[in-house]
């Protein structure tokens, strides 16, 4: 098994803007009347506003903007699908390229953090207390709304740190752990209070409800989908969550097999193969579609490509094949119902899906109860949740005041 540890794995991938360059491709906005680019920003980070403050100089503005409509702005500048909401949105896309926004709004939130920046200021106490159910981009944006409200929140996390899939499911090249911590910090100074190892069930969730006036519940999805196929209980097959949240809190100490196979297409899939290549195995996917039909973002699959990961299309697994209890291979078949495929590996992630945990599966909204993120949405952006966070506690907010 191999116990490499390369440095390119806590490295960030993106490179980011100076004041200059980040000046320079603000110019090129056309600060459209009707701002297109907002429009298509499903938390209302509000692009069009931050860019024309940062092409006019106005630095603490344009960050500020940022910081007030994004409680994950910092985590959003480094993982939103930017070529599918603002980006795709820009006018400019008919003339030449697109603002680059994304990197536009992590130079803000860079320079936010290094000049020490705050904006923002709890309004007057109220009275209610809400309970905000796991610590996940929904709980906390739902979480810094409804502080900046004035209301007493407090957060419910099973794990031992915040950020949900933030800290424990994306690899720290895309999204590195200090850009969370960020975030966090600046929700936790409006007086937000987080409880870890604390797991809600059913009938925890009772007594939630009879503690606290409200509870928002976004425990998203950390329940790997299964394939039924033989071998699948093999030594060696793990799901993408359980490989991601190793890697995270153990990677000097995974065991990390020579030979990974990844399954799957999405962007859960690209971090699980890049860390395994950045680790030091020799990492594949294979996916059962072609990369066209891939959901998995083509800046993702782009940067695995540039990594030299060979990526294998068109092939379905059929069969775990191992020796001794573990893992020694992989067969699969073709889309074309005549190819077969076999491959060697001591490892095999499956990245095929996440559904929400048993503790969580059947919370519905309703009374006292609210919902929103992954586990209600089935799976989809990071800013989508924020969104979501966002909406709840504007409807906790209204519930509160009735």
């Amino acid at each position: 098994m191999s116990k490499v540890i390369k440095k390119a794995y806590a490295e960030e991938m993106k490179q980011g803007y100076n004041l200059r360059t980040a000046m320079e491709e603000a110019s090129r906005c056309l600060l459209c009347h009707d701002a297109p680019c907002s429009k298509s920003c499903p938390a209302k980070t509000d692009p069009a506003k931050f860019i024309r403050s940062l092409r006019f100089r106005n630095i603490k503005g344009a960050a500020e903007t940022i910081r007030e409509n994004n409680p994950l702005a910092g985590c959003c500048a480094e993982v939103c699908p930017y070529g599918q909401l603002c980006e795709q949105a820009c006018s400019r896309t008919g003339i030449d390229k697109p603002i680059e926004i994304g990197k536009l709004q992590k130079f803000l939130v860079e320079t936010e953090k290094r000049e020490g920046m705050e904006f923002l200021h709890v309004e007057e106490k109220r009275d209610g207390k809400i309970a905000c159910v796991g610590a996940g981009p929904a709980s906390l944006a739902c979480a810094r709304e409804l502080a900046l409200f004035g209301y007493d929140v407090t957060i419910y996390e099973a794990n031992e740190k915040a950020g949900g899939v933030l800290t424990y499911g994306i690899v720290p090249s895309r999204l590195p752990q200090e850009v969370v911590d960020f975030d966090i910090a600046t929700i936790e100074k409006l007086g937000v209070t987080f409880k870890f190892n604390e797991t809600i069930d059913a009938a925890r969730l009772e007594e939630l409800k009879a503690e606290y006036d409200a509870v928002f519940v976004g425990t998203g999805l950390w329940k790997s989908k299964v394939i039924d196929i033989p071998g699948k209980d093999l030594d060696g097959v793990v799901s993408a969550i359980d490989f991601l949240k190793d890697a995270r809190l153990n990677k000097e100490n995974m065991t990390l097999g020579d030979t990974v196979l990844v399954i799957g297409g999405g962007d859960v899939a690209m971090d699980c193969v890049t860390t395994a290549k950045q680790l030091g195995a020799k990492a594949t996917i294979v996916y059962r579609r072609t990369i066209e039909e891939a959901p998995a973002d083509i800046d993702e699959v782009m940067a695995v490509q540039s990594m030299g990961i060979p990526i294998i299309q068109e092939f379905a697994p059929g069969e775990i094949i191992g020796s001794k209890g573990h893992v020694t291979a992989m067969k699969f078949n073709g889309r074309d119902n005549e190819s077969e495929l076999t491959m060697k590996a001591d490892q095999v992630v499956f990245a095929i899906g996440q559904a929400a945990c048993d503790t969580t599966k059947d919370i519905k909204a309703g009374g006292k109860v609210f919902t929103g993120g992954d586990m209600v949405n089935g799976g989809k952006t990071v800013v989508q949740a924020v969104a979501e966070g966002k909406d709840a506690a504007a409807m906790i907010a209204a519930y509160l005041n009735k």
